[in-house]
């Protein structure tokens, strides 16, 4: 057997005793002082120690008298310790006032003699089982990546200045699986578990297409099942985030009205709406401003989600609403509301409760000043859809984007606009895009007409530009990148040789859209040429096309979808890519001029002359 170090002291100090003992059979130590107790003590080698009744001793002797009563140390391995024990020579002997007795034992704590230790403070043992200590680790705002040491780039994602601290403290915590499992388990059935694998063809085959997804009726509901993928899914979990204002509340009370009204081919079901942050009083007053009338809506307000989970039982509802998820917390998880553990148990907590229940819930999240949603990432990694809603503040229309979706693509986008009665549907978006002509006026010039794609849907947007010699502003620039704008600038005075240098240049996108793609180029090109020349753009022109550092336009992706809602618009003429003229030959037949040009000066000689 291998023998630890205190181990090893604990034997050396039994063998010096034993030599002691070898050559004096009652070795005596003899001590003086105030602090010990007033009767002689006498230690021997065995470890024994006697003490007597006499009061007036002020040292230890060797003298022993007829009522002694032996003290033995042993070592206690559980508490780590030093343990005397008295036994009383005299079984008739009266104890000790001073020492506990326990029969005719009686035990004392050496809390000073410390195993490993020579002497040392009763807190030193404490000290070493200290308990209740808080516990920090760092967790990386983008990815969600954990780690006990901060670092200054994280390990996963290798971003920098994104490893954020936490505390937790030593206590347990129960996780959110455990806790909706305990939630949960006098409700489902108790064989669910042992449930065995099934084959891909027969799960299959339960499912019907046409009738799985929840479907959402109307022109609101369309624009919202464009985003899920067909409609909403038993048992996901949802995640729509946004900033404060922007209308998830309101978005979310709305979809859970079309869900409890239901449609022709189905029944109406209960949903319940969980607010963290307004009364019930609140969420009716404004399901009045939206004109919900609808009788299987519940309302309830509560931020403990065991809570909420039995409420749900009860009613067994056919969706679950939930707003928000930094408001609501889990008793057995620790921190607050809103922290990262809080935020992870109790969005794991309702992951477990709609994979088993198969009720989808609809979660909305706070967003940070950059436009995520509040804390790591790890929520993000939990829900199965996650989607943002984008608005200007100033403007009525709303943009609903996916940006994850495990049923179905994240490309489509859903585009609604506020009004007094909530959000409406937009059914031609490319209309909200366009300001109003005036064909043949002189202030068109700068204007000019481009279409971009924003997953799988086209929009028509407008490109407003305008030049004002010696102006002291140099260039300002709305809803284009400014890298891609000073180049288009650049690249219009080398190859283009317009003299734009002396004049401010400001250019802005209509309703406040971000053009991120390159297929506006030659719109905003073509919208600065007409503003320096002052010579308006003919109207019902559009220009589709990316511009190269040489000047030359390139070929841009789904071109044949672009003119065709150009077309459906009534617009009659499309400046593209020389390349791409043969390829949209077609066009021509259903009313649509097709101009292919090399480079910007053949796009100029084309559109700017008279006549």
């Amino acid at each position: 057997m291998q023998l630890q170090a205190p181990d090893m002291r604990a034997f050396r100090g039994i063998y010096v005793w034993k030599n002691l003992s070898s050559l004096n059979p009652n070795p005596v130590i003899t001590c003086k002082s105030p602090n010990y107790p007033p009767f002689p003590r006498k230690f021997c080698s065995t470890l024994n120690i006697t003490t007597t009744d006499e009061t007036a001793a002020t040292s230890w002797t060797t003298s022993t008298s007829p009522n002694t009563s032996t003290v033995q140390a042993t070592y206690d391995p559980t508490s780590g310790r030093l343990v005397t024990k008295r036994e009383p020579s005299n079984k008739k002997e009266e104890p000790d006032p001073g020492v506990e007795n326990s029969g005719n034992t009686s035990s004392i704590d050496q809390g000073s003699r410390i195993y490993g230790d020579i002497i040392g403070s009763s807190s030193v043992g404490r000290s070493i089982r200290k308990k209740g200590k808080s516990r920090s680790f760092y967790v990386c705002e983008d990815c969600g990546y954990s780690d006990g040491q901060w670092w200054g780039t994280c390990k996963q994602c290798e971003k920098v200045g994104t490893m954020k601290r936490f505390s937790e403290g030593a206590q347990r915590k129960v996780s959110g699986f455990e806790a909706s499992e305990n939630a949960l388990r006098s409700w489902l059935p108790q064989h669910v578990s042992a449930s065995a694998p099934i084959k891909l063809s027969d799960v299959n085959s339960q499912i019907n297409e046409l009738s799985w997804r929840i479907s959402l009726p109307g022109q609101f509901g369309a624009e919202v099942e464009r985003v899920l993928g067909g409609g909403l899914v038993p048992g996901s979990l949802v995640l729509v985030g946004g900033d404060p204002g922007v209308g998830k509340s309101t978005l979310l009370l709305q979809i859970a009205a079309l869900i409890s009204e239901g449609n022709d081919t189905e029944d109406s079901a209960r949903v319940i709406y969980v607010s963290g942050e307004e009364s019930v009083e609140q969420i009716g007053n404004r399901a009045d401003r939206l004109r919900i009338v609808t009788e299987d809506l519940f309302l309830y307000s509560s931020t403990d989600i065991e809570d909420i989970l039995k409420q749900a039982q009860v009613f067994s509802p056919r969706a679950l609403v939930i707003d928000s998820i930094q408001t609501v917390y889990l008793r057995e998880a620790t921190g607050n509301a809103g922290s990262h553990v809080q935020v992870k148990e109790c969005t794991s907590a309702l992951l477990r409760f709609a994979k088993k229940t198969n009720i989808p819930i609809l979660l909305t999240g706070h967003v940070t000043k950059d436009g995520e949603i509040a804390g790591p990432r790890v929520l993000e990694h939990i829900v199965d859809v996650v989607l943002y809603m984008e608005g200007e503040k100033y403007s009525s229309h709303r943009l609903l984007r996916s940006v994850k979706n495990r049923f179905g693509s994240t490309d489509e986008l859903g585009v609604f606009q506020m009004s007094q009665s909530g959000l409406e549907g937009v059914s031609n978006p490319s209309d909200m895009f366009l300001s109003e002509h005036h064909s043949d006026s002189d202030y068109l010039a700068g204007l000019a007409i481009s279409v971009m794609m924003d997953g799988s849907r086209a929009f028509v947007i407008e490109i407003q530009a305008l030049c004002v010699a010696g102006s002291s502003v140099p260039r300002h620039v709305n809803g284009v990148p400014g890298s891609r704008a000073d180049m288009i600038i650049s690249v219009i005075v080398k190859q283009a040789g317009l003299k734009l240098q002396e004049n401010g240049i400001f250019l802005n996108v209509v309703s406040g859209v971000h053009l991120t793609e390159t297929a506006g180029d030659l719109a905003i090109a073509a919208a600065i040429c007409s503003s320096f020349l002052e010579f308006p753009i003919p109207s019902g022109i559009a220009f589709i096309a990316e511009i190269g550092l040489g000047g030359e336009l390139r070929t841009v992706p789904q071109l044949e979808k672009r003119i065709n809602t150009l077309a459906k618009l009534g617009y009659k003429k499309c400046i593209v890519p020389k390349s791409a003229e043969k390829n949209l030959s077609e066009m021509h037949s259903e009313g649509m001029e097709i101009l292919g040009c090399n480079n910007l000066k053949e796009m100029i000689h084309t559109v700017f002359r008279r006549g």
